[in-house]
């Protein structure tokens, strides 16, 4: 599930400053973060995991003591939340880079408009340049927020509902081959991994799991299925070999022409294209459904191509991961460039000025190095043009028709887009 920020827009006087986490006081923090998006509980296996997922060293809490601005002597408060998770995210070129994951952001509504938000934000990319990590990434509740703290929209993903009645897939050679076989989701958790993480370099923005990460695919509560059935798993094997697995929930309903139900996807993965299109076949044909629901796949996944009929899919393109550039330099020499790139930027950054001011990015397909300059800007941005860019899934180019990237130098921009881009797009697999 994703957790994020409560909308604000505070501009004066912070009651208290934010402090770091003490782990008896996680629930109370937590509890102050589901009131903020709406006070439903959530299941209980689901906030274990998240308990224990939290580095409480990594998280913030803004607290009022006795008195503390209310003056009803009611005790220390938590008015506000955000934690960051230590991920490692893979960037154009392979690497995976140390990557602060900002998450469990909110704001108590009595304490709208009081700087809290940007308070824990100060703080927060702070902590993570002292942490040594380039970049922060989160997945955002409003999109409206963040852009004032340096946050691009850099990866998207396509949501769809496919009519499987009217639908059909064409597959490529060797789709016979592959053998699917129903599993419990629980006891092949392990090969499910195995293929997730041989697929990590490969994908810009995707997440190499953290011991506790893999349980998030297995959480199954009754009260989130929506009418579906419990999680269920098929594994697919190639020439002996594990090669990827679908997992899937299945909602029967029948109307007065008969059944039509809807296949709920989960998750996918596959090695090869082969086994892609036969866990998609496998999908497409479930009996007594008609419908296979998308949700959050990458824009580029090749069953778009092999459909009959795209219309009757009805996709949707939704914004997915913003990304942050803490440390300009160490982020842009992390990457690799799919054609030669050397250009100074003049970068704006109010919020972090560690980073403001020109840099001379030199880099291919082999490697970059990204150095302070007094040569002359040659393309002007914010540093939240460049998280946008910086997995290859948005065009510099495009930022600069938008009017985002001012062009100083006649053609910059066009050799800096083509570089920066990616022929796989950047995917966030799950949320956090």
């Amino acid at each position: 599930m994703e957790r994020m920020e409560r909308p604000t827009s505070e501009d004066s006087g912070v009651t208290a400053e934010p402090r770091v986490l003490r782990r008896d006081e996680w629930h109370t923090w937590y509890r102050t973060l589901i009131r903020a998006f709406g006070g439903i509980p959530e299941p209980a296996e689901e906030v274990e995991l998240f308990r224990e997922l939290t580095r409480v060293d990594r998280s913030i809490g803004i607290w009022e003591g006795e008195g503390g601005g209310a003056g009803d002597g009611a005790g220390e408060a938590c008015v506000g939340t955000a934690g960051a998770f230590a991920f490692a995210m893979t960037v154009p070129g392979g690497a995976r880079v140390p990557t602060a994951g900002v998450t469990m952001v909110s704001v108590a509504a009595t304490h709208r408009r009081r700087g809290v938000l940007t308070s824990m934000m100060r703080r927060q990319l702070d902590d993570v340049r002292a942490w040594g990590e380039p970049l922060a990434v989160l997945t955002a509740s409003e999109p409206a927020i963040y852009g004032r703290f340096g946050y691009g929209a850099a990866t998207f993903v396509l949501n769809a509902e496919i009519d499987t009645s009217r639908v059909r897939l064409s597959v490529p050679a060797g789709t016979d081959d592959v053998r699917l076989r129903y599993e419990a989701p629980a006891d092949v958790l392990d090969a499910c991994e195995e293929v997730y993480a041989r697929l990590v370099p490969g994908r810009p923005g995707m997440l190499a799991r953290q011991p506790g990460w893999e349980r998030l695919a297995l959480l199954d509560p009754e009260s989130g299925r929506d009418g579906a059935s419990p999680l269920q798993c098929v594994l697919a094997r190639r020439g002996g070999e594990v090669t990827g697995y679908a997992r899937f929930r299945v909602r029967p309903a029948w109307g007065s022409e008969g059944p039509k139900g809807t296949v709920v996807l989960d998750d996918l993965a596959g090695l090869d294209p082969a086994t892609e299109a036969a866990l998609w076949r496998f999908l497409f044909d479930i009996d007594l459904t008609s419908t296979l629901a998308v949700r959050g796949r990458p824009v580029d996944e090749a069953w778009q191509y092999q459909v009959s009929d795209v219309r009757r899919c009805r996709p949707e393109l939704r914004d997915a991961l913003y990304v942050r550039l803490v440390d300009v330099g160490a982020a842009l020499a992390a990457r690799t460039y799919q054609a030669p790139v050397d250009v100074v930027f003049e970068v704006e950054d109010a919020f972090c000025p560690w980073n403001a001011g020109r840099w001379r990015l030199s880099g291919d397909a082999k490697g970059a190095s990204c150095e302070r300059t007094l040569d002359a800007a040659e393309l002007a941005l914010s540093v939240r043009e460049l998280g946008s860019a910086y997995l290859g899934g948005v065009s510099l180019g495009s930022l600069g028709a938008a009017g985002r990237v001012r062009e100083v130098r006649a053609g910059a921009l066009a050799a800096a887009s083509v570089g920066f881009g990616s022929d796989v797009a950047p995917w966030l697999p799950h949320g956090f």
